[in-house]
């Protein structure tokens, strides 16, 4: 379609006349394409920052808990409090073939960790090597928890981001430095900077890590363990083998078959499927607002362009007497429609994109990290609809004027 100079004067001389509903009309385009973008960016960020929450978890994970029995069995009692053990895990890798990988985890919190004059309270983790293919571990100075650190139960610890914070000064290497951690010494062999959000024995970012042999010694543990973490193999859901897993655990302590609370399975593949289900329906349901509202002001559009229409009756009959095609109508029409829903929704985007801007910045000044932009190709795809939506809104009012004749006219006047 092409627009002359002679259109283009036509099309602002058009929004001058009707300057008040113009305002109102592109107003409501306006706040339709901004309900759009800032939903469909608002949707993003919440997304990206519930996701960080799971951040380095794998998507086949899962986690055993013991909890007090939920019913009298063989001579105990109901609410009788039980422990994992070691020999649980083992009693598991062995007689669970579905499982890929599992290591036990224990922890201690409220400990005070001191290095010079500087001080942290943070948690304590005794942990495995093989735990990282279940909590990635983004190691930035040294390394992890090794076999060797296990064997000899050294006395060595990885540190998280938060502690590396509080102890040491912005860019010093905290590895073969010493740290001390209820009154014993740790030498620091590497600093993991994972936020680990996802709060399973307290956050990585906040945690002293020492082998678990380590940590068995130093607090007399024994066999005792807080946790039981696996993954499982390809193709297998953590659900499927849930039953048997409890089954092979309650049979080893005593614990009836049908007692549904001594044992609690967080299932982190679960965890992570309801969330995929839940923000797919926060996208639909985004989209059906978004879309309704810009619809409505494509629909607002349409009318005030009919009754533009009726009102320059006289002028359109006059252009047709002297010579204009019903082609030059239609264009005018159309594009004047164009104009005005392009020109608002794009100011409608620029102002989304600034209040998202704005958010981004403010979240991120209090140390939360953010996405809530919108991607380049929607902002593409939102001009497309915008056009789409004036030709649409325009159509009714332009094949209403190329109907006009000058006969109409003069009876009008």
């Amino acid at each position: 379609m092409r627009i002359d100079m002679d259109t283009c004067e036509e099309i602002l001389l058009t929004i001058t006349r009707n300057k008040t509903r113009s305002l109102l009309t592109a107003f409501g385009v306006f706040w339709g394409i901004f309900m759009l973008v800032a939903l469909i960016g608002g949707g993003q960020g919440l997304q990206y920052m519930m996701q960080k929450n799971f951040e380095g978890f794998a998507t086949n994970s899962g986690f055993l808990v013991s909890r007090p029995t939920g019913e009298a069995y063989k001579g105990f009692r109901k609410g009788r409090w039980w422990e994992l053990e070691i020999a649980d895990i083992e009693r598991l890798r062995s007689q669970v073939k579905a499982i890929e990988i599992i290591t036990p985890s224990t922890a201690r919190w409220g400990v005070n960790a001191v290095y010079g004059s500087q001080k942290y309270s943070c948690s304590v983790k005794g942990l495995y090597p093989e735990y990282q293919h279940i909590e990635a571990q983004r190691i930035e100075y040294g390394r992890f928890i090794n076999d060797v650190d296990i064997r000899e139960a050294r006395k060595v610890c990885v540190i998280g981001k938060r502690v590396y914070e509080s102890l040491f000064t912005p860019g010093e290497n905290p590895c073969g430095k010493y740290i001390r951690v209820d009154s014993i010494y740790y030498r620091v062999v590497g600093m993991s900077s994972s936020e680990g959000n996802m709060n399973i024995q307290g956050q990585a970012s906040e945690a002293v890590t020492l082998p678990f042999t380590t940590m068995q010694d130093t607090y007399n543990l024994g066999g005792r363990i807080d946790l039981a973490c696996f993954t499982v193999k390809q193709g297998i859901k953590v659900s499927d083998i849930q039953p048997e897993m409890e089954r092979i655990v309650k049979e080893a302590h005593l614990i009836s078959p049908d007692d549904k609370q001594a044992i609690m399975l967080l299932n982190t593949e679960a965890m992570f499927s309801m969330m995929d289900n839940l923000f797919a329906g926060i996208r639909i349901l985004i989209w059906m607002v978004g879309l309704g509202t810009l619809l409505a002001g494509a629909i607002g559009v349409s009318n005030i362009m009919m009754v533009t229409v009726k009102e320059r009756t006289t002028e359109i009959g006059i252009r047709r007497a002297i010579g204009a095609r019903p082609k030059d109508i239609l264009q005018q029409i159309l594009a004047e429609s164009m104009t005005l829903t392009t020109l608002a929704g794009m100011c409608g985007i620029s102002f989304a994109v600034l209040v998202l801007q704005l958010t981004e910045t403010a979240l991120e000044a209090n140390g939360k990290a953010a996405h809530f932009q919108v991607s380049f190709g929607l902002a593409v795809g939102t001009c497309l609809l915008l056009v789409a939506l004036g030709v649409l809104a325009g159509l009714a009012p332009a094949y209403r004027a190329m109907a006009i004749k000058p006969i109409d006219a003069i009876r009008d006047e």
